[in-house]
C-alpha cells in the first residue's frame, strides 16, 4: 500500500507557497505595509520575500529550465507590482525595489542550488524533473 504522505506533503507545500504568493500581493498593494526598522529595511523585505518564494517553489521545480521560468515570472511580478503601486497613488514606484526583488530571486535560486531539496529529502518526488 502506498503512503499518502507524499501527496499530503506536496499539497501542503503548494498551499503554503500559494499563501506566500497571496501575502506578497497583499503586502505589495496595501497602503500601509509593515515597516522594518532598519536602514533600507523595505529593500531587505523585498529581497527576503522574493528569495523565500523562489526557494520555496524551487523545491517543487527542480529542473533548471523550470526554475528559470519561475525566476522570470517572479522577476516580472516584482516589476509589474512596482508599476501597479505607482498607478494606485497609495504607494510609490521605485526602481530600487525592482532591483531588490530581482536580487531576492537570484538569492533564492542560489540557496536552492546549495541547500539539498527539502521535499526530496522527505521522500517526495518533485514535479518537472526533466
Amino acid at each position: 500500500m502506498n503512503s499518502p504522505f507524499p501527496v499530503l506533503l506536496h499539497t501542503l507545500w503548494r498551499s503554503i507557497g500559494w499563501f506566500g504568493f497571496v501575502l506578497l500581493l497583499y503586502l505589495s498593494l496595501t497602503p500601509k505595509p509593515p515597516e522594518i526598522s532598519l536602514d533600507h529595511g523595505d529593500k531587505l523585505g523585498h529581497m527576503l520575500a522574493y528569495a523565500t518564494l523562489m526557494f520555496w517553489w524551487a523545491q517543487l521545480l527542480v529542473a533548471a529550465r523550470w526554475r528559470l521560468v519561475l525566476a522570470t515570472m517572479l522577476t516580472a511580478l516584482g516589476i509589474a507590482l512596482e508599476y501597479v503601486q505607482g498607478w494606485t497613488g497609495l504607494r510609490t514606484f521605485d526602481y530600487v525595489d525592482m532591483v531588490a526583488d530581482t536580487a531576492g530571486v537570484v538569492l533564492g535560486w542560489i540557496v536552492a542550488l546549495i541547500v539539498p531539496n527539502l521535499l526530496l529529502m522527505m521522500g517526495q518526488l518533485s514535479y518537472w524533473k526533466r
